[in-house]
């Protein structure tokens, strides 16, 4: 691949629209507004200062992560702070071309230290239609479960939001996966689909094939956050692939976690290459060393991805997306033109 088309490549990926589908509001709080929210609240950190804050971001394992990340969350107190962590999000990936964001957040990490479920969902549902009306992004909120919890704290979770369901497009399952099959919220996710949201889960990050089995047949999902080690399990991916899921990667994160040893390990090409409808979003960037575009530069680079492979994970991020056909279509035929428009036409 020669230099020209990798810099093409580059300003491709900087003008390609796309939709972010894996995305903890909560992990994009960045050291600095960690250690701003800080003061501003009066909580004690660990931590002397933002670099210090920096220098704690490495991981060995998703467990440390989960650590650090339920730290930080401790920082998030009033409405405002909620409303200023989404807006920082959307000013940011605004740069990188997001046109639509469906944003997971994590309410047992915050009504478990008594901040109220209200205080949590008004904040962010301000800053989304904010960032709506500044940055024209559209967005959709999935609220997830803490899966190292009870199925009977995610049904006390889903009687908070009882009032704000209407501004909820779906539900997630979430945090520590390993020992936490998808099974064990059975019910609540019946119960959820029987009011009409929309669902999806993490599955085969670092467990098993046989949770994805589980996401797919006994919760029933939309759609498969990660989906890693699906990979293993030829039936499974023909399963994906016939019955067109979208699976929602996150190359830097599992770099950082260390679900891969080497960028060039990364599953996007391969899933490519089998048919799996894959994309490319960035989890928690914050944490993990890069919002959406940096993701997508890093396959690229590392996996020799053309400009046409890009341009199908964008597509598919709208696909498989809960906007409605009108919008994915207007966004399909954007990205069809810029593939003209790269090549020459």
């Amino acid at each position: 691949m020669t230099q020209a088309y990798r810099k093409k490549r580059e300003a491709f990926i900087a003008a390609v629209p796309k939709a972010e589908l894996h995305l903890h509001i909560e992990g994009s709080l960045e050291p600095q507004m960690m250690f701003a929210l800080a003061n501003r609240n009066g909580v004690q950190l660990p931590y002397d200062s933002v670099e210090a804050i920096s220098a704690a971001y490495q991981f060995a394992n998703l467990q440390e992560f989960l650590d650090l990340y339920y730290l930080g969350m401790q920082v998030l107190i009033e409405e405002q702070d909620f409303y200023d962590l989404t807006i920082a999000y959307l000013d940011r990936v605004h740069r990188d071309n997001v046109r639509h964001a469906e944003i997971f957040f994590d309410p047992q990490g915050h009504t478990e230290r008594g901040i109220p479920f209200g205080r949590v969902i008004s904040g962010i549902l301000r800053a989304l239609d904010d960032g709506q009306q500044r940055f024209g992004i559209s967005s959709k909120l999935i609220m997830c479960f803490l899966r190292h919890l009870s199925e009977e704290s995610a049904f006390a979770t889903l009687a908070e939001a009882e009032p704000w369901l209407e501004r909820i497009a779906g539900v997630g399952l979430d945090s520590s996966e390993v020992g936490h099959p998808p099974e064990k919220f059975a019910r609540v996710f019946a119960k959820c689909r029987d009011r009409g949201l929309r669902l999806v889960a993490h599955a085969g990050e670092e467990g098993p094939p046989d949770y994805v089995w589980q996401a797919l047949d006994t919760l029933r999902i939309d759609r498969i956050d990660h989906g890693n080690r699906a990979l293993e399990d030829k039936a499974l991916i023909k399963r994906i692939v016939d019955d067109g899921y979208t699976l929602t990667l996150c190359p830097l994160s599992n770099l950082k976690l260390c679900v891969i040893n080497d960028i060039a390990k990364s599953p996007v090409k391969t899933m490519l290459d089998q048919g799996v409808k894959a994309t490319v979003n960035s989890d928690d960037p914050s944490y993990f060393g890069g919002y959406i575009n940096d993701n997508y530069h890093a396959v690229a680079n590392a996996l020799d991805l053309t400009i046409e492979e890009i341009a199908t994970l964008a597509v598919n991020s709208f696909e498989g997306s809960f906007l409605d056909a009108d919008e994915v279509a207007e966004r399909r035929a954007e990205i069809d033109q810029l593939v003209k428009q790269s090549a020459g036409y």
